[in-house]
């Protein structure tokens, strides 16, 4: 019986040690090592990764307080059924929560010692970055359209595969290319290479393929910011970190440093590393609300800011979402990196959602940017759409004393 029990704890060990083999022969040493010692991705990922600098602003803006703290968490507390929204917040691994209604702080707290310093990563906050820069480059002639085919600048991929010529700009924006993306398995699963590769651009130009027809099919893919972050970098001949501070970290007036992770070699973690403070993200949020400009600076062109956040009304809901949880519980909506939650009259919300909880969350006919950055969810993601949605709603209708 013994030696039967042996046997069966050496077989187990070989079953188990196989995929780890399978592994080390398959993907670089670096990329495996990452996966099984780190593991799944946390709010302190930036102290893992190299980094490409942000330079805070000579002159930065900041937002006028007009605190009205009680008022926000008596609205809050209305709309959830929750008892104690500060509580709530901490409970649910909460580290920033900021809201700003008509360009004044309402309401800034700090949770779980973290506090205005403290810097947090944007995970796919950092895709609404993305699409921004990529309006940008077409204003500016970078780029000549969102329906360019994607190998106009990455040309080694109709090399691979001609059918690469049937994906645009806009299939990328939208998570509709058709390129695979499988979660699972671990090792091998498209989420941990496209986070934790050695080598992201060898990636995104040798591993990806085409599964499905462009445009069909809505399907979260972090392939997509990183072919996005090729283009902008061979379209404008800059790193994206260097254009980010150009075009946007600079005319905003950041008030701190931050960075974005790379991979090792060089290029940006395009799926989800902005490190910044939570402050900073709410301007980002402000200058969507302004429509992209930024105190009588065109930064983005308002059209793009409309096309960018706007639900394409030529989309068949049910057909390109399929049961994706996108459309609960408000019948939201994606469009270039944005999460959109349609309104009465052709208003509508939208939001910037990363990993763990990261939100700016923009209701233009508030007034009003939410940012929220977390540990960890706490709660599912979109009952936190649901919560700012309904708050936004309470607090457009509500007095202000």
């Amino acid at each position: 019986m013994k030696r039967i029990i042996r046997y069966i704890l050496i077989g187990l060990l070989v079953l188990l040690a196989m995929p780890i083999l399978y592994a080390y022969l398959a993907y670089p040493a670096e990329y495996v090592n990452r996966a099984l010692v780190w593991g799944i991705e946390d709010v302190y990922d930036y102290q893992k990764f190299s980094e490409r600098a942000l330079e805070a602003s000579d002159s930065p803006f900041e937002f006028s307080f007009s605190l009205d703290e009680d008022r926000v968490r008596t609205q809050f507390e209305v709309v959830s059924g929750m008892d104690d929204f500060d509580a709530f917040l901490a409970k649910n691994r909460t580290q920033a929560f900021i809201v700003i209604q008509n360009d004044n702080i309402l309401y800034e707290q700090y949770f779980n010692g973290s506090n205005r310093d403290t810097i947090v990563t944007s995970f796919s906050t950092a895709k609404s970055f993305t699409s921004a820069l990529i309006g940008i480059a077409i204003s500016e002639g970078d780029i000549h359209s969102v329906d360019d085919p994607i190998t106009d600048y990455l040309p080694e991929l109709a090399e691979r595969d001609p059918a690469f010529k049937n994906i645009t700009i806009r299939n990328l924006l939208m998570m509709s290319s058709g390129i695979k993306y499988e979660e699972f398995p671990f090792v091998s699963g498209d989420n941990v290479k496209t986070y934790l590769y050695p080598n992201l651009r060898e990636l995104a130009l040798e591993d990806t393929h085409i599964v499905g027809s462009p445009g069909e099919k809505f399907l979260y893919n972090n392939y997509h910011p990183l072919l996005l972050g090729l283009i902008i970098e061979r379209a404008t001949g800059t790193p994206v970190t260097d254009y980010l501070q150009e075009k946007i970290w600079d005319p905003v007036g950041m008030q701190y440093p931050g960075s974005w992770s790379l991979d090792e070699n060089g290029f940006e973690k395009m799926e989800s590393g902005i490190n910044a403070r939570a402050i900073d993200f709410a301007k980002f949020g402000r200058l969507f609300l302004h429509h992209g400009n930024w105190d009588s600076v065109q930064v983005i062109p308002a059209d793009w800011i409309v096309e960018a956040t706007r639900e394409d009304p030529a989309v068949d809901r049910g057909e390109y979402y399929g049961n994706l949880e996108v459309r609960e519980p408000l019948d939201g909506y994606y469009k270039y990196m944005w999460w959109g939650l349609p309104r009465s009259n052709g208003a509508y919300d939208f939001s910037a959602v990363g990993k763990h909880g990261q939100f700016i969350y923009i209701s233009p006919q508030a007034d009003l940017v939410i940012v929220r950055n977390g540990e960890k969810y706490g709660i599912p993601y979109d009952e936190w759409l649901q919560i700012f949605y309904q708050f936004a709603g309470a607090i457009n209708r509500s007095p202000t004393p």
